[in-house]
Order: C-alpha cells, then sequence, then structure tokens
C-alpha cells in the first residue's frame, strides 16, 4: 500500500488527535488509576477506522500504509499510550487474518475487528518460551476434522476480553518449522483465563494468561498453512515492533512537550528553569532523541510498505532505538517535573511507566541487537 499524499494524510492525522483528545486523553489518567478497559472507547476508535488501519476494505479496513499508520498511532500514544498499544495489537491481530485467512476467515471475522465491536489478541509467548519464541510447548494435536490445543500463554493483552485469538501451536517436530497458527474464538469450550496481572504499567489493557485445555477447533480454524505458524507470528512481528515504537513516540513527545511548559512556568532562585543551562541542554538532547526515532521508525515503516530485503532489521533498529529513547525522555521529563512528577495528577509517571515496557514486548531490546547483529555480520559474508 502506497503512503497518503501529504494533505490527506494531515486531515487524517489531524481527525485521529481530535479524536485522541476528546475521547482518550481526558479519561487516561482514570482509566489507568481503575485498570479500566474502555471497550465504548474503542468502539468509537473502530467507527473512526482505526480498527483495521491496514486491513483491506472490502471487509472494513482503511487500507492504509505503514507509514500512515505509524503516524496515526503517534497520535493516539500522545492521549494514552496504553490504549494506543493495544489498538496496534488488535490492529496486527486483524492484518494476521487479512494477510493470511482464507476468505471465510475474513469475512467471519474481519469486519466486526475492524469497527473493534469485537477484538483480537495475539497469543505466542508462554511461562517458559518468551524470546525463544521457537521453543514453544503449546500443542496442537489433530482429531479427526479437528484439533486439539492444550497449553498456557502468557502476557496476553486483552485476554478475557477478545473475540478471537490467534494462537501459536505446535503440530509438528521441535523448532520453528512445527509450529502452526490457529484461530480461537473467546468461547471456546476450554478456553479459560487467569487473573488480571497486577503491572508497572499499562492497566488500561487487561494482560493474562490464556489456559487452553483440550481446546478442540475444527481444522478450518487453521491460519494460513500447516508449519507456517512461526512465519507468520514474525511476519506480523514486524509490524508490532515498528508500532510499538511509534507509541514510544507519542508518549515521549507528550512528556517533552509537558516539560517545555513546566520549565516557562517553574521558577528557582529567582528564574525560570527554562533559563538554566543544564535544563536548556537537557530539552535538546531530548528534543534531538525523539527527532532521530521518528527518522527510524518512518524509514522502517516505510521497509515493510516497499518489501524491502533488510525490512527486519530495520524494524529492530527502530523498535531497540526508540523504545530506549522513549523511556529516557519520559523519565527526564519527569526529572525535570521534581517532585511534581512523581504525582499521578500531572501523568508524567503514567507515561514513565507505560513506555517501559515497550522495551521488552514485541521481542526485548537484547533481542533485536542479536537481530541487527546478525543481519549486519551475514551481509558481511
Amino acid at each position: 500500500m502506497l503512503p497518503l499524499p501529504a494533505d490527506e494524510r494531515e486531515a487524517i492525522i489531524e481527525a485521529v488527535r481530535d479524536f485522541a483528545q476528546a475521547e482518550l486523553a481526558p479519561h487516561a489518567l482514570e482509566w489507568d488509576e481503575q485498570k479500566h478497559f474502555p471497550r465504548e472507547a474503542l468502539g468509537a476508535a473502530g467507527a473512526l477506522g482505526l480498527g483495521g488501519i491496514y486491513v483491506r476494505e472490502d471487509v472494513g479496513g482503511s487500507a492504509l500504509s505503514r507509514t500512515d499508520a505509524v503516524a496515526i498511532v503517534e497520535e493516539l500514544a500522545k492521549a494514552d499510550p496504553s490504549i494506543a498499544a493495544y489498538i496496534t495489537i488488535h490492529n496486527m491481530v486483524a492484518w494476521m487474518i487479512d494477510s493470511y485467512g482464507s476468505d471465510e476467515q475474513r469475512v467471519t471475522w474481519l469486519p466486526r475487528l475492524t469497527a473493534m465491536t469485537d477484538f483480537g489478541s495475539y497469543c505466542l509467548t508462554e511461562p517458559g518460551a518468551g524470546s525463544d519464541a521457537a521453543a514453544i510447548t503449546t500443542s496442537a494435536i489433530r482429531d479427526g476434522d479437528s484439533y486439539v490445543l492444550t497449553g498456557v500463554k502468557q502476557f496476553i493483552s486483552g485476554g478475557g476480553e477478545a473475540s478471537v485469538y490467534v494462537v501459536m501451536a505446535r503440530t509438528g517436530e521441535p523448532g520453528a518449522r512445527g509450529i502452526t497458527a490457529f484461530l480461537v474464538p473467546g468461547d471456546a469450550e476450554g478456553l479459560s483465563f487467569g487473573v488480571n496481572e497486577k503491572k508497572m504499567g499499562w492497566n488500561a489493557q487487561p494482560t493474562r494468561q490464556v489456559i487452553l485445555d483440550e481446546v478442540r477447533v475444527p481444522a478450518s480454524a487453521l491460519l494460513g498453512v500447516k508449519g507456517q505458524g512461526f512465519k507468520i507470528a514474525m511476519s506480523a512481528l514486524n509490524g508490532g515492533r515498528v508500532n510499538i515504537a511509534a507509541c514510544s513516540l507519542g508518549g515521549a513527545q507528550w512528556a517533552l512537550d509537558r516539560a517545555v511548559k513546566y520549565v516557562h512556568e517553574r521558577f528557582t532562585f529567582g528564574e525560570p528553569l527554562a533559563e538554566k543551562q543544564a535544563v536548556v541542554f537537557a530539552l535538546a538532547d531530548m528534543a534531538t532523541e525523539l527527532r532521530a526515532a521518528r527518522a527510524l521508525v518512518r524509514d522502517a515503516a516505510r521497509a515493510i510498505d516497499e518489501k524491502a530485503p533488510d525490512a527486519a532489521m530495520q524494524c529492530a533498529m527502530a523498535k531497540r532505538f526508540a523504545t530506549d529513547a522513549g523511556s529516557r525522555i519520559a523519565n527526564e521529563a519527569l526529572q525535570l517535573h521534581g517532585g511534581y512528577g512523581y504525582l499521578h495528577e500531572y501523568g508524567i509517571e503514567k507515561v514513565v511507566r507505560d513506555l517501559r515496557v515497550h522495551q521488552i514486548l514485541e521481542g526485548t531490546n537484547e533481542i533485536m541487537r542479536i537481530i541487527i547483529g546478525r543481519e549486519l555480520l551475514g551481509a558481511g559474508r
């Protein structure tokens, strides 16, 4: 998909900005404190076309490019990084079904997912398999015209709220080639959920174990082809990494804007903080890192759009740099606010908490370095 012309993109971004500032930002602190999953607000996002940003139009998608998508995600994250991040995960699920699903699967699931009247969850990580995703042990055993799935998935965003779970399960040999993807309905018999995890951040979206106890699904629930699950999961993660990076950009931009405003208003020793050279330097470094991160994210999104051969490496670079930078910038904004930054009502500490997990999920930043290093060493052979 080609990026929109600049004027069309700006019109969409303005509409997203208006939505985010009206429907998300005023409630972000309350949702965080109450651990409230805002179904109504997400439904409004779906009505705006944000439930299937890069899903094809025949099933209700917006059919936008990844380049357009990261700009949208950044705008959402300025209002609430937690909800913006869940929207990206939901979009990842919708994209997987749109890209790899059968006609029946697309028609069955995507109109409701793109409208965000239903929600999707991505189930790869397990209690004993995080960074080493190829080591998952959840099994899918063929039984006549069905598969029977057994296992536990860990840290699942939207767990217990989603209508469909994309579950990676083992159908064959150890390693990546023995993994297959399945679409498991949220009301499937034998499917249950752990308690909502108590987390440092991302409180407005539920995170639970997804427990599969001999869950029987028809063979038609297989997504793609048998043994393709790991490839599907990794292709989805390229986009997921860029989207989480964009969430970090939005949260960090919000924090930087608040810091700039605060240092003009706060006086110490008879002059505003904005006159202190240490403060000026800190803000300069924050702005520079943020702009550099945004450039990497946009380049990576374009690499996905253009199916560049090094897209996976570019996505890893963008994710590593932008999430590290975003966390540093938010933390520095808290520091510039002094004791006020530590108070919930100012919102800075929430953004610090929300952005911290971005350095861990969608592949830890240590794994991003491995991906980048291996690509460089392989290219140098």
